[in-house]
Parts: structure tokens; C-alpha cells; sequence
């Protein structure tokens, strides 16, 4: 289902996505979207974490540029050919959505999860993908007091020389942090993987910080050319594990 969010600048949509069975109160977990937007592959990888037992929140983080109706992707992303033209329309969208302006929003999501029918009292878990990972992390950073697990899979710009660089901010957060890489990313190379992994160690925090060998950038979307399967389960195993062992430990 579909609800709309007070953000910061404007409503923004967001998915929920609930347990199929059980009875809740469930955890709460933020689903950060890669630069393609809410689809139906955000809608199933949704769900399927909500299946483990939690209620998912999944916002379009670029409600300031259009609905998710708006800005999905016109063309078939299976090819290498009608990805890169969707990747034309949507990543000069991800440069505008500034820390400055992804921060105030960040508060708006957590609200609006915290005040979800079933959702449990107690520490939340978010996820994200693409540049959806750097979101996850400047939410664990910026309330360490709220979120004790984050994922980030085929994340690019993490650890930039950027003065808001998403790792820069670990010294604050208090999460358990799980990273997948992709292999031979241009967003996120091996320098950046191992600046990541120095300043999560220096924060003194759980992590696992590994490369996907093999895996290119967006593995986990089912919908794009990038798509692979083996990372794809290996990246949900790894998720299921962080949040299980912080969420329902």
C-alpha cells in the first residue's frame, strides 16, 4: 500500500510493505530506493523483508521532482542500452538531493514509521541500495539513538573526500553496519571500500564491509541488466541476519 508523508518540502508518497502472517507489533525497518525510484521491484524486495517479520516504510526520497508515477523509468531496463537511458533521466535527480535536504527528510521518515499501525517500540533497522545506501547511513548517523542495524548493498559515494561524506559521520552512529559491494565499481572503488572500512573501525563499530566478487553495481534489481541472482540472495541473507541480531535479539 501506498501513504503519503509530510516531508520537508512538500507530501511524499511511500510504500509500506507488512508481514503476510503474524501478528504484530513488528520492527520497523526504512527501505532507502536506488536512483530508478518506487517500482515494482522496490515493491517486492519490500515485501520480502516485511515477510521476515517487519513493517517496511519505503519513501520516494525524490518527491520534491515528481510522483513515482512521475519518474519511473519509461523504457525496459534489461538491456544494458535501456538502463543506461533511464540512468540518464534519474541520476542528475540524485545529485540534487543534497545532505542538506536528505537530512530534514530523514527526520519525516522515521516519524512517519514510528506512527505506523503495528509498528514496535524499540530500535529500527534501514536499508538501501544504490544511492540509497548513502541515505541509510546518514540515518544511522544522525540518530544513532533510533537505529541500531544498516545495510547498504552496491552503495557508491560512501566514503568520498567530500566534507559530507556519509563516512565521516560513523564517529556518531551506534548501528550494526552490513555493506555489500559491487565488484569494479566506479562509484565505489576498493580505495573507498577500505577508507569505509578505517573509519568504521575507528568508530569502534560492528560491520561487515565486503566486496561482491563478480557482482556489478545495482545486483540486486531484478528489473535492470545488472541483475544478479547469486548476490542477490546473499545480500538478503546477509540483511536477514543484521536485523534479526539487532531487531529481535
Amino acid at each position: 500500500m501506498f501513504i503519503e508523508i509530510p516531508a520537508a518540502d512538500g507530501t511524499a508518497e511511500a510504500l509500506v510493505a507488512r508481514p503476510s502472517t503474524g501478528e504484530g507489533p513488528f520492527p520497523g525497518v526504512i527501505f532507502y530506493m536506488d536512483a530508478f525510484g518506487l517500482r515494482p521491484r522496490i515493491q517486492e524486495m519490500a515485501q520480502r523483508i516485511a515477510d521476515w517479520g517487519y513493517v517496511v516504510l519505503a519513501p520516494n526520497v525524490f518527491y520534491r521532482e515528481g510522483t513515482a508515477a512521475e519518474l519511473a523509468p519509461a523504457g525496459d531496463m534489461g538491456t544494458p542500452e535501456g538502463r543506461e537511458a533511464a540512468g540518464a533521466a534519474a541520476f542528475p535527480r540524485v545529485g540534487r538531493l543534497t545532505s542538506d535536504k536528505a537530512l530534514p527528510d530523514i527526520d519525516a521518515w522515521l516519524r512517519d514509521l514510528r506512527e505506523l499501525d503495528g509498528v514496535a517500540d524499540g530500535p529500527i533497522g534501514v536499508t538501501g541500495y544504490c544511492m540509497g545506501a548513502r541515505l541509510a547511513v546518514r540515518t544511522a548517523n544522525a540518530h544513532p539513538d533510533q537505529v541500531a542495524a544498516c545495510g547498504g548493498f552496491h552503495g557508491g559515494g560512501l566514503a568520498t573526500d567530500e566534507p559530507d561524506s556519509p563516512h565521516l559521520g560513523l564517529e556518531h552512529a551506534r548501528a550494526t553496519f552490513v555493506f555489500g559491494h559491487a565488484d569494479h565499481d566506479r562509484s565505489m572503488g576498493p580505495d573507498a571500500v577500505a577508507r569505509l572500512g578505517e573509519a568504521l573501525d575507528a568508530a569502534g563499530l560492528t560491520a561487515i564491509n565486503t566486496i561482491y566478487d563478480g557482482a556489478p553495481h545495482g545486483y540486486s534489481m531484478a528489473d535492470t541488466s545488472a541483475f544478479h541472482p547469486e548476490a542477490t540472495e546473499r545480500h538478503f541473507r546477509e540483511l536477514r541476519d543484521l536485523l534479526d541480531g539487532t531487531l529481535k535479539a
